[in-house]
């Protein structure tokens, strides 16, 4: 009988193992001594003794040009906030619909994708990570668990600006537990040193089109179907904040 338990117990330990999340695209992320103020002019010093990491990887639609889509961003915290400055070049910023739970995925936008605790697995209809897609009107939007899409935007304070071609965006994002419940009052969690963040960045592009041309993103991922990010945060990449 004690044997039979051990190698219950065995299989169930391997099991859990085995659908922990991994840890890939690593990202050292330091901390802002002083919080940035979010008005899309990217001066605060946090900007400045951060890298710039790349926003390159296709996820859906065809292969572009510099001209048409070029994409990069830099990151901070503090205990409040993850910090985020995107840079985008883009020939076309496009808003089509005025209702923002309208096809928002087809519009111009920023699409972060974080797993407070770093857990992974499936968030299609639930709040174990979320997908916030920050329009340029501002709003965010997510699917809620009950698998219509909702406004969070207490989440995420964001600006951007424009000059020619070129959009600066600078994002504050609050992080919030798997234990988030809709229409209930909820604390964002408190960020800390060596705290590990599930977390992508990517952008819709559409230069007029009914639908979105480019989906581009910060993470590889495998396979043919690329488009997981909103089903699946095992794709996510690891923020470690320092």
């Amino acid at each position: 009988m004690q044997k039979c338990f051990s190698v219950a117990f065995f299989f169930l330990v391997i099991g859990c193992i085995s659908s922990k999340k991994e840890n890939h695209q690593q990202i050292i992320v330091n901390k802002a001594q002083k919080k940035p103020i979010i008005d899309g002019h990217a001066l605060d010093a946090c900007w400045g003794n951060a890298k710039w990491l790349a926003l390159d990887q296709l996820w859906l639609g065809d292969s572009y040009s510099n001209e048409d889509f070029n994409g990069r961003y830099k990151l901070s915290w503090d205990e409040d906030a993850l910090y985020i400055l995107v840079e985008i070049t883009d020939d076309v910023l496009f808003d089509q619909y005025e209702d923002p739970l309208k096809l928002w995925w087809d519009d111009d936008c920023v699409e972060i994708f974080v797993d407070e605790d770093n857990s992974g697995g499936e968030h299609q209809f639930s709040h174990n990570a979320f997908a916030y897609h920050v329009a340029l009107d501002g709003n965010v939007v997510d699917l809620a668990p009950d698998e219509q899409p909702r406004l969070y935007n207490d989440h995420i304070t964001s600006k951007h600006i424009t000059n020619d071609n070129l959009t600066v965006w600078e994002i504050a994002v609050k992080l919030f537990s798997d234990d988030f419940k809709d229409g209930e009052e909820n604390n964002p969690e408190r960020l800390s040193k060596n705290k590990k963040v599930g977390f992508a960045l990517a952008y819709c592009d559409n230069d007029e089109s009914l639908e979105r041309e480019n989906f581009i993103g910060s993470v590889f991922v495998p396979g043919e179907d690329k488009n997981q990010g909103w089903i699946d945060a095992d794709i996510f990449g690891t923020l470690i904040l320092k």
